[in-house]
């Protein structure tokens, strides 16, 4: 261990959200969350980084045409007990019958427990979309049902499925992600039936219910494939659905119709099923 680590905090005035979401996408390493801001530590330079982020600011502000004010601060610290720190700050996640907590703390009894570490950066429960996909879980996934996770990240949502007593696939276009969710499976001693890499049309199988926690424009892309992936009577979870674009994503699902919706702050999710023919 080296004698001094290099601390990153940024705290963004407004869409912590995309912030948050472009940190996961883009760090080699976890980042810590924190009364609206992010908290990055590392022993490597972290100035790389603190460029991205302005850079990701201006982007942003040309795409949503409006001003974001970012503060951050970069200070070099000593090498201690930042780790224990760093866990005593993070909760777990209840949600119902799903109890998400890292490795380092116990489970809850009478829940279904998920082991997951933060420090993956991405899927832990804590996100609004997570957390609304696990609620869509929990109402919609029977025992021996068959699931699609279509994106899957750390594999979250997929582990909560199995531990429903459903026959899990996965899949994502990211290999770190399909490592971690055979990691994460592999921990929480689920099995899935079938992951790889890559989408939604790279298989021909047929689903109870299909979970794609992706973003507004990939699920218009795909919708015909998630479709394909139905069975007659089967249900799609579709989130990361910011509610500005909540109506381009209707447009595109407009054969289907919305069982449930879901909103956590800016975010929807929608539980939708095909329209019956009459």
């Amino acid at each position: 261990m080296q004698e001094y680590y290099h601390e990153l905090k940024i705290t963004p005035s407004s869409y912590l959200e995309l912030f948050a979401d472009f940190l996961a996408d883009t760090l080699p390493v976890g980042f810590e969350e924190r009364d609206g801001s992010f908290i990055i530590r590392s022993e490597e330079e972290l100035e790389t980084i603190s460029w991205g982020v302005e850079q990701f600011k201006e982007a942003l502000e040309q795409a949503l045409q409006k001003p974001i004010d970012v503060e951050m601060e970069l200070t070099k610290e000593k090498n201690s007990d930042w780790v224990k720190n760093y866990q005593e700050s993070i909760t777990p996640v209840e949600i119902a019958p799903f109890y998400i907590h890292p490795t380092w703390d116990a489970p809850k009894e009478g829940m279904l427990n998920i082991e997951l570490d933060p420090a993956l950066a991405f899927g832990t429960g804590h996100h609004p979309t997570t957390a609304a996909c696990l609620e869509a879980i929990a109402l919609e996934v029977k025992p021996e049902m068959e699931v699609a996770d279509i994106g899957c990240g750390s594999g979250i949502l997929g582990i909560a499925a199995a531990k429903m007593g459903a026959v899990v696939d996965a899949c994502d276009t990211d290999p770190v992600s399909v490592a971690n969710t055979l990691e994460n499976a592999q921990m929480n001693k689920v099995t899935f039936r079938e992951v790889w890499e890559g989408s939604a049309p790279m298989t021909q199988k047929k689903y109870d219910v299909v979970i794609a926690n992706i973003v507004a424009d990939v699920l218009v892309f795909i919708a015909s494939d998630l479709k394909r992936l139905l069975k007659e009577n089967g249900t799609l979870v579709l989130s990361g659905i910011l509610d500005k674009y909540e109506d381009k994503v209707l447009k595109a699902y407009s054969d289907c119709s919305v069982k449930e919706r879901i909103q956590r702050d800016e975010w929807v999710t929608l539980i939708i099923a095909k329209k019956e023919n009459k």
